[in-house]
C-alpha cells in the first residue's frame, strides 16, 4: 500500500468513511484529508487557548461559506449541451461506482456536485472546510443532533441538492455550531467562537479573543495558510520525519458525519441524531435526549 492524500470530503457517505478508518488501522499507512485550511495554525492555536480557559465555558460558534453565482447557478458548465458526447477514454460505469447505474448523462458527469448520487453539494463540498475548522478549534468529534435547512430557492434547473443551505450542530460538550451558506449573496458573517468569558474572532491574520467590554484577552498571528501545497508538504513531512498530520482520518470522519447528518435532515425534514452505540445516524426522536453537557468520567 501507499500513503494517501484524499480530497475532501474524505468519502461520500458515513459507512465509507468508517471503512477507510478500519482499513487504515489495518495497514497503518497515513492518510491526509484535503481540508487544506487545517494547514493554517489558527485553529490548533485556538484549541490551545480554549483548553487554557481564555474564553471560559464555550457555548456557541458560527461560521459561513457564501458565494454569488451568475445566472447559470452553482457548479454549472456554461454551454454544456444535453447531447454532449461522452469522452472517448471515459469508462462510464466505472465512474458511476456505487451510484445507481444510468445511461450517459453529461450533466451528471461534468456538473456532478449538483446531484446527491455523487455529492452532498454545498454541505459536503463547502461546509466541510468550515465545520472542520470549528471542530479543530473546539476539540469536537461527533455531533449529538443536527438540523439542515434550505432549498432549491433560485436555480430549479434539475439539480436535487440545495442552492441555499444552513446547518446547526449540537455537540455533547454543551455547545452549538451554526454554519451559514448561500450561493446567491456574498455577504458573510463573522467567524467566531463564543464563551462565557469572551469571544474569539478569526481574522485574516489569525485570531483575537476579547471580553464583553472589548478588552483583548489573547491574540495569535497565524503561520501557515489555507494552501493546498502546504497541506501536501505536511503529508510529505509526516512521511519523512513524523510531523503530525494536520487533517488525519479521525477528523475527516467527524466532518463526514456532521455534513451527512445535515443533508439527511434536509432531505427527510427530521432532526438527525448520532447513535453512539451503533455508530450511525438516526432520527433524533428515536434516541435518548439530553439537554446537558456530557460529563467526563
Amino acid at each position: 500500500g501507499k500513503a494517501v492524500y484524499c480530497e475532501k470530503p474524505m468519502t461520500h457517505s458515513i459507512p465509507e468513511a468508517q471503512a477507510v478508518i478500519k482499513k487504515q488501522k489495518e495497514t497503518k499507512l497515513p492518510i491526509q484529508v484535503g481540508v487544506q485550511g487545517m494547514s493554517d495554525d489558527s485553529y490548533s492555536s485556538a484549541a490551545k487557548a480554549i483548553e487554557e480557559g481564555v474564553l471560559g465555558q464555550v457555548v456557541q460558534a458560527q461560521i459561513e461559506y457564501v458565494r454569488r453565482y451568475g445566472d447559470q447557478g452553482p457548479w454549472r458548465r456554461p454551454g454544456l449541451k444535453d447531447d454532449e458526447a461522452k469522452p472517448a477514454d471515459l469508462d462510464w460505469n466505472a465512474w458511476l461506482g456505487h451510484a445507481p447505474k444510468i445511461d450517459w448523462n453529461p450533466h451528471h458527469y461534468f456538473e456532478w456536485r449538483n446531484y446527491s448520487q455523487y455529492s452532498g453539494g454545498i454541505c459536503t463540498d463547502l461546509f466541510i472546510h468550515r465545520i472542520t475548522r470549528i471542530m479543530k478549534a473546539c476539540n469536537l468529534l461527533y455531533p449529538r443532533r443536527v438540523v439542515g435547512m434550505g432549498g432549491i430557492w433560485q436555480w430549479n434547473d434539475g439539480r436535487n441538492l440545495p442552492d441555499n443551505f444552513e446547518m446547526i450542530c449540537e455537540y455533547p460538550r454543551g455547545m452549538t455550531v451554526y454554519v451559514l451558506g448561500t450561493m446567491s449573496n456574498r455577504v458573510g458573517i463573522d467567524h467566531l467562537i463564543r464563551g462565557y468569558r469572551g469571544t474569539l474572532y478569526f481574522t485574516r491574520e489569525g485570531w483575537v479573543a476579547k471580553d464583553k467590554d472589548g478588552k483583548v484577552l489573547a491574540e495569535h498571528k497565524k503561520s501557515g495558510a489555507e494552501d493546498t501545497k502546504l497541506h501536501h508538504t505536511n503529508l510529505h513531512n509526516h512521511l519523512r520525519n513524523g510531523e503530525a498530520l494536520n487533517c488525519p482520518t479521525e477528523l475527516g470522519l467527524a466532518g463526514v458525519v456532521a455534513v451527512n447528518m445535515a443533508n439527511e435532515s434536509w432531505r427527510t425534514g427530521q432532526m438527525m441524531g448520532w447513535d453512539t452505540k451503533n455508530e450511525k445516524m438516526a432520527p433524533a426522536n428515536t434516541l435518548e435526549l439530553s439537554h446537558f453537557p456530557e460529563t467526563s468520567s
